[in-house]
């Protein structure tokens, strides 16, 4: 039986698999502990129904995906939004060390991977969804980067990309206490003397100066995507590369930003923030409901070895590298657990290593406010143009 749904019945079900993910993830705690989104969950069930209907030859459904490329421009547009030079200035040495981090992992994580693949059989397009599209940019990215790789060729990439997001989120609440004990211990650091906080001012982080309706942040982000249009065009003739239509609009989104900002113009980063988010969680429902799972046997291995050399990595670099530069004090080491969840995980798996490392010692006000507005800032940008230029260069 083969069943082809219209594109109003496929958003119908893909708001039902949301739903049951949001169900399911409600009672099992495995799930919540390592943040694995509602919508990727949904998105996982339906295609493991939809494994059975393949190994039974019994059923099929087609879905219809119009509107995927449409909800993905708008995650990446109002994501852009979020980043403000002004807000970064706020947090001085410590948000400008964390944002270079960011920065050169994902260069690092970028050019590494497709050297390794080759290692566990994988040719180097591949390697890149085990990259800082999957690592650092999480399911989102994830699916969103796949099916460019997929039109140069390279089948599976999505799935082998998302799978690997999928489990960055568990290994990276897993890995960021052990590295911060390891650091407070071997250093026999003092847990009571932290950073103060006192002369950053956080209201603007929190509270938009004016707030905006709902319509009138639609409107930005409107207006925002179809000017995207003309900078990816502008970006493809100076480069020669090959954008995705999505980057021009989060470029845009940025520039559009920075310099109405400072002549008055708000914008209401929390409407904003949510209408990306209501867009970036039926985009991930939509993109993992279409996945053929069944691809996703011959990739399990040489995915989980390259994740393992990212680990590897990683830890070595946070000991080394991260720690020091962060000021190797129990503020660096609290910090240094949150990079190990950004840069194999996701913020909230962070926020969560660091909230982990606190309850054991001490209290580190700077690392937990100014960590995670610096990394969701950073990635927000720098990572889509980091997987943009490797894709290139690879390709």
């Amino acid at each position: 039986m083969h069943i082809t749904l219209d594109l109003v019945q496929t958003l119908g079900l893909a708001a039902i698999m949301s739903y049951i993910g949001t169900l399911v993830k409600s009672r099992i705690l495995f799930l919540q502990k390592y943040f694995i989104p509602a919508p990727v969950i949904g998105g996982l069930i339906y295609s493991l129904i939809m494994l059975i209907g393949y190994l039974t030859g019994s059923f099929s459904i087609k879905l219809d995906n119009t509107l995927t490329p449409l909800l993905l421009i708008a995650f990446f547009t109002a994501t852009g939004f979020e980043f403000s030079v002004k807000q970064l200035r706020k947090f001085g040495s410590i948000g400008l060390k964390l944002a270079l981090i960011v920065t050169v992992m994902t260069v690092i994580q970028n050019a590494v991977m497709p050297i390794f693949a080759p290692l566990v059989g994988l040719e180097p397009l591949m390697g890149l969804t085990v990259g800082s599209m999957s690592m650092i940019g999480g399911p989102g990215a994830s699916a969103a980067f796949g099916p460019t790789i997929e039109a140069l060729g390279v089948e599976n990439a999505t799935l082998s990309a998302i799978a690997a997001a999928t489990a960055g989120l568990v290994v990276g609440s897993l890995i960021g206490g052990p590295v911060a004990k390891y650091l407070i211990n071997k250093h026999n650091l003092d847990t009571t003397k932290t950073q103060s906080i006192d002369n950053i001012d956080t209201s603007s982080t929190t509270i938009a100066k004016k707030q905006m309706d709902l319509t009138k942040s639609v409107l930005q982000i409107l207006f925002a995507m179809a000017a995207g249009m003309i900078i990816v065009w502008i970006l493809d003739s100076i480069t020669g590369f090959a954008w995705p239509e999505y980057v021009g609009g989060l470029f845009f989104a940025v520039i559009m930003r920075n310099i109405t900002e400072p002549m008055g113009v708000s914008f209401d980063t929390t409407s904003i923030g949510k209408i990306g988010g209501i867009a970036l969680n039926v985009f991930l429902a939509l993109t993992i409901m279409d996945l053929q799972i069944w691809n996703l046997l011959d990739l399990a291995l040489p995915i989980i070895g390259l994740i393992i050399m990212q680990v590897i990595l990683l830890v070595l670099l946070a000991i080394f590298i991260f720690f020091k530069v962060l000021g190797s004090n129990y503020d660096a080491a609290v910090m240094t657990s949150g990079l190990m969840g950004v840069n194999i995980g996701s913020t909230p798996n962070a926020v969560a290593n660091m909230d982990a490392v606190i309850e054991d010692n001490n209290p580190s006000p700077i690392s937990m406010l100014v960590l995670p507005i610096v990394v969701s800032v950073v990635i927000s940008l720098v990572n889509s143009i980091t997987i943009s230029i490797f894709i290139n260069l690879l390709s």
